[in-house]
């Protein structure tokens, strides 16, 4: 027997295979789980130098496993602005000069979640409000679904942004009647912007790396999917996290993505470099359509409130597919951005493609979001092997049901077909959790709760919102850790407590089995361990 360094006893341990907790112990040795055994038959692993840990009824389960962070920007999130309970375009800019005077070291100010549709006023603001409070440095704030940004005329201006710039493709620069940029940049023409992240200082990009680690460890998230690719950007550092990983201080597995773009060479270049336990490249990401508030995500029959409209694709058809098609033939995994159902529809049409072209094989390809779906396209996703990969907070887009605008986009007719969870996974489609970190934030927790009651933070509906899609505490913990290594190619090694896997174990401070649904949200983490190390501890 190797000497076993930790064992964690409780009267509830989450394998992710059973149906309910049971009492027992996970013993550890280096960075492997050794043993996960019933009542006392643990003690037999305790040695002198065995650390033990005793948690009564507190929950002992796999680490979380994030499935759509965009962490870098994140990270950056969370030393910016937060501009999501401004109620109108003068509130957001006071706020970001207010942010901006505490801290004259920053050379961009930066930040994030502002949403017009939300203000008195719904109209997208101008560089004219910020210019009046900051005029001597650059701002730039990504709006609440990072598809835009807003930015002041010092910003316009270091970016090269003129009356004579050129829209890039599948994105916009807004201007005013005489041609002048407004301020408002949309989807792929933020990446003008580029050149604001890559002047980040390497200090700063430490700092951010290192404090979304010691945030993710705190939640007991242990891996994490890093969507690099925002419309027109690619924020990440992926020599940052080797080194990281170099100096042993990577205490969340990163597996990235990068752009699908029609260009392979990058692609295999990083498949071939980034393929370790910890720093890994896991495919390629694009986006299809933009988000139903905005009226961009593409719909298969117009907006139930703008009928003008089905939305758009970022991306025209015929290429997105051929991408695919070729990525697929390069053994790669997509993963595609489809809110809207017509969005949806495209992206198992180009998987169902590249089948026909290159046959069938294990690849995993993914649609992200799939906050509606067309009821013809429900059975395909588990037909095509395809992941549903779902964020669940995304559902309660405003603090009350009142006011969350999807009822009114998306109208009755399509309400039974919005973020399908249960439906999908009664099919058997495989299904992996994520934030979208920092659309919403990193508690895996808050996406718990609204997977299993499907209600707002007012408490309504009061039988959740299209609740025959609710599922069961057993089964959001599955998509949040088993669900989610699967999807990652690594249900190997990782998503259950068994014998002969890596150590990434949490403990809860309750037991969410015998909470109370409202409880959920407010569950916290008592201890993390990643690869074998105790990483946090409350």
């Amino acid at each position: 027997m190797n000497n076993v360094d930790i064992v964690l006893k409780s009267r509830a341990i989450f394998t992710g295979n059973e149906e309910q907790p049971f009492a027992g112990g996970v013993a550890i040795s280096g960075n492997k789980i050794v043993a996960v055994l019933k009542d006392e038959t643990i003690q037999t692993y305790i040695t002198d130098e065995t650390t033990v840990y005793e948690y009564g009824d507190q929950l002992i389960m796999p680490g979380f496993h994030d499935f759509h962070v965009h962490l870098f920007a994140g990270s950056l999130a969370e030393q910016s602005v937060l501009l999501h309970a401004a109620k109108s375009e003068e509130e957001a800019a006071q706020m970001v000069k207010a942010f901006a005077d505490e801290h004259p070291e920053d050379e961009w100010i930066f930040g994030f979640r502002w949403y017009h549709i939300y203000w008195d006023r719904h109209e997208l603001p101008t560089k004219a409000t910020l210019d009046r409070l900051i005029s001597d440095r650059p701002v730039f704030l990504f709006n609440d679904e990072c598809h835009g940004a807003w930015l002041n005329s010092k910003a316009l201006d270091i970016l090269g942004i003129t009356k004579e710039s050129e829209n890039p493709p599948f994105g916009e620069i807004v201007k005013d009647e005489y041609g002048e940029p407004t301020g408002f940049l949309y989807e792929t023409a933020m990446g003008f912007a580029q050149q604001a992240f890559d002047s980040l200082s390497e200090s700063k990009r430490r700092r951010l790396l290192q404090a979304f680690l010691e945030k993710a460890a705190s939640y007991g998230v242990t891996s994490v999917s890093d969507m690099l690719p925002l419309p027109g950007l690619s924020l990440g550092d992926l020599e940052m996290y080797k080194t990281f990983e170099e100096e042993g201080t990577l205490t969340t597995r990163i597996h990235f993505m990068s752009a699908l773009d029609g260009e392979l060479t990058k692609p295999k270049q990083l498949r071939d470099m980034y393929k370790s336990d910890k720093l890994k490249f896991n495919g390629l990401k694009q986006f299809l359509d933009g988000v139903p508030i905005a009226y961009t995500a593409l719909l298969v029959e117009p907006y139930s409130d703008n009928e003008k409209t089905i939305g758009d694709t970022l991306i025209p058809s015929d290429v997105v597919r051929e991408w695919v098609v070729e990525a697929d033939k390069e053994g790669f995994r997509v993963r595609l951005h489809a809110c809207g159902d017509g969005a949806v529809r495209l992206g198992l049409d180009c998987y169902e493609a590249a089948q026909i072209a290159n046959g069938v094989r294990d690849s995993r390809h993914t649609i992200e979001h799939i906050e509606v779906i067309h009821e013809t396209d429900l059975s395909r996703v588990a037909k095509l092997g395809v992941v549903a990969s779902m964020q669940p907070e995304h559902l309660a887009a405003a603090e009350h049901f009142q006011d969350n605008v999807y009822v009114d986009r998306l109208g009755k007719e399509r309400e039974p077909l919005t973020w399908p969870i249960r439906t999908l996974q009664d099919q058997g489609a495989a299904i992996a959790f994520g934030t979208d970190f920092p659309v919403v934030g990193l508690d895996p927790w808050l996406e718990i709760y609204r997977a299993v009651t499907r209600k707002h933070d007012d408490n309504l509906p009061e039988d959740g919102w299209n609740a025959k899609e609710k599922i069961s505490l057993r089964d959001a913990l599955q998509h949040y850790t088993k669900g989610s290594a699967h999807a990652s190619f690594t249900e190997d090694r990782l998503g259950t407590l068994e014998a002969g896997k890596l150590a990434d174990v949490i403990v809860l401070q309750q037991n969410p089995f015998t909470s109370s649904e409202s409880e959920l949200k407010e569950i916290r983490t008592a201890l993390t361990i990643m690869d074998g190390q105790v990483i946090y501890e409350a």
